[in-house]
């Protein structure tokens, strides 16, 4: 059987809950399709995040990888098709706010998405969820560890499928945040499951 790294994040910025990381540990040592999957929650750490995730490449040597993150404010389920090398934005949880920084110095300025980004949405919205690709993951964490992934790939010459996948917020994060749209925890764990059926069914 296959590993599938699963990787989401602790809360971070006014969004105290992160239903990422309650996804990740729900799927932790589940099978799903031809992989077991290994669920890690990563820190919101510019400094350490990308680090903490090929140290993860290092010790499970996935067959593939797909991190989540939150999207607050976003309707739909957002598969991203590409990092950039740029790391900007507000203060992460250690403090650390980057200004036009780039990930990695030797680095090209983009990598594009390996997952099967299009199909997991037509899948998505065939089963009702909806579901866009991204042209943007930001600049702030989610970008910094979709690039990470890809670079870390990319230069040791790994045929590892690699991306990163935006989710909405949760109800219990809108009740907790305020006026933003969300689904049922139960609607985005499927949605990932969806996702991760889809890259199976792919790689067959």
């Amino acid at each position: 059987m296959k590993t599938l790294l699963v990787t989401g994040f602790e809360p971070f910025l006014s969004f105290t809950v992160n239903p990422t990381m309650k996804i990740v540990e729900e799927l932790n040592g589940k099978c799903i399709g031809d992989f077991q999957i290994v669920g890690k929650t990563m820190t919101v750490d510019f400094k350490s995040s990308g680090n903490q995730l090929i140290s993860l490449l290092k010790d499970i040597k996935p067959d593939a990888v797909i991190s989540l993150g939150l999207a607050g404010g976003r309707t739909k389920i957002t598969p991203e098709r590409i990092a950039i090398n740029i790391k900007d934005g507000e203060a992460d949880n250690e403090g650390h706010a980057p200004r036009d920084e780039v990930i990695q110095p030797d680095g090209p300025v983009a990598y594009l998405s390996t997952l099967p980004i299009r199909s997991m949405v037509e899948k998505l919205n065939e089963l009702g969820f909806p579901a866009s690709i991204s042209n943007t993951a930001g600049t702030y964490l989610c970008n910094n560890v979709m690039y990470e992934g890809l670079h870390y790939i990319n230069k040791n010459n790994l045929d590892i499928p690699s991306g990163f996948i935006h989710i909405p917020a949760s109800h219990e994060l809108a009740i907790q945040h305020g006026n933003i749209p969300s689904w049922s925890h139960e609607d985005l764990r499927e949605s990932i499951v969806t996702c991760i059926s889809e890259l199976t069914a792919v790689l067959q």
